[in-house]
């Protein structure tokens, strides 16, 4: 068993909605949950008459042995938890702030609180609080494809709490989470573990392997509804980090059409044209130019032509254009010996951009792990104290 403990680094300042989810999650429970747990149910609610019919009950005999064992709180569950025999649009965000006991609600307000402020800084608050309600209907619609028939109530925040550690997993893969390590009798220890590893453990061990082994709610876990939120989550931070980028890529083609146009002859799409005007200094036309190549044709272009085209995006601070032409460098030149040079040109360059500091992070991590050069490794760890130093005065 993998508990996270922690994890390092973490934003200044305190994340103000990722606290308040969990303020009102422990509320509902604390307030509505725990006493309708330990009360009758009201033996007039329509709503109780439904949740009897849907177990079954049938005879007096059973009605009696359901009503000595049932609470008001698993009426109230049936009538505010989703159920996908009978969707609402209530019930996809009420569900989203009901538990099934105490355990239940420790669980996932852990994952929330040592998770959610990273993500909540990176987004900013309202997008955060947006972003989390969607992970949570996401998560719900999911599990329902598989049960559509059911009429067991899902209830838990796991579903939007799974988007959120998407999100992690994707923007802060270099952090390090402190985890106890339970495998007893032979091991039983914190260490701090890469944050990736502990995510990829959580989705895979956790819920992917018994969604397809034992079905969607095995064992009372909503197997699926954690591996929707998880992609919805991945897929909301892939498209945040990537559209203004792609935007910024139509509107050099934009401008290359229109060049083309006025010319009557388009500038022939190839690394050797490409190649001819950074020698010429006319860098707008060529990162026009570099984003109408193909993979294979970026593939014959030398590594520092690329990183030169780089260079002259982030000096006009044009952020997204230049993370965009990076990420792909990245992505497809993994052995290349310039990539600890584009590892810390990203990390300057998200520093253009706001609340982008701890994603900056771990492209400076990154720098100075592959860094041969001591003289890179020591500007990359420079960059890395002061993040550090501006985040314990709180000025990040």
């Amino acid at each position: 068993m993998f508990l996270p403990l922690g994890d390092s680094p973490n934003p200044p300042g305190r994340a103000w909605v990722n606290t308040g989810l969990i303020a009102l999650n422990v509320a509902v429970y604390l307030l509505v949950s725990l006493p309708l747990a330990h009360s009758a149910p009201d033996l007039t609610s329509p709503w109780l008459h439904e949740y009897l019919h849907a177990l079954g009950v049938r005879t007096p005999a059973q009605l009696q042995l359901v009503l000595s064992h049932l609470s008001a709180y698993e009426a109230l569950v049936y009538q505010y938890g989703f159920k996908p025999a009978d969707p609402s649009l209530l019930t996809l965000l009420t569900s989203l702030f009901l538990h099934g006991g105490l355990l239940h609600l420790a669980g996932n307000m852990l994952f929330l609180w040592i998770f959610g402020d990273n993500v909540e800084y990176r987004l900013g608050a309202l997008r955060y609080l947006l972003v989390y309600l969607l992970c949570g209907v996401a998560a719900t619609l999911f599990f329902a494809l598989f049960t559509p028939a059911s009429r067991i109530p899902l209830v838990g925040a796991s579903g939007a709490i799974s988007g959120v550690l998407g999100c992690y997993f994707l923007w802060f893969r270099r952090n390090r989470v402190k985890t106890f390590v339970f495998l007893f009798p032979f091991f039983m220890q914190s260490l701090f573990l890469p944050a990736r590893l502990v995510l990829g453990f959580y989705l895979v061990v956790d819920n992917l392997l018994p969604f397809l082994f034992a079905g969607s709610s095995a064992g009372g876990v909503a197997h699926g509804a954690h591996i929707g939120g998880f992609i919805a989550g991945l897929a909301i931070a892939a498209a945040t980090d990537r559209l203004p980028g792609l935007a910024r890529r139509q509107h050099y083609r934009h401008e290359a059409r229109q060049t083309a146009q006025q010319q009557d002859s388009a500038a022939p799409a190839d690394p050797a044209a490409l190649l001819a005007l950074l020698q010429q200094q006319r860098f707008d036309k060529a990162a026009a130019l570099y984003f109408r190549l193909s993979r294979q044709q970026r593939q014959g272009l030398p590594a520092a032509a690329l990183l030169a085209l780089a260079g002259f995006l982030h000096q006009q601070r044009d952020a997204d254009a230049c993370l965009s032409l990076l990420r792909r460098f990245i992505a497809e030149r993994p052995s290349d010996a310039l990539l600890p040079q584009a590892f810390m040109l990203a990390g300057q360059t998200l520093l253009l951009k706001k609340n982008c500091d701890f994603s900056a992070y771990q492209y400076y991590l990154a720098a100075a792990d592959l860094a041969r050069d001591p003289l890179l490794a020591e500007q990359a760890r420079q960059a890395l104290r002061l993040l550090e130093q501006r985040c314990r005065r709180g000025t990040v």
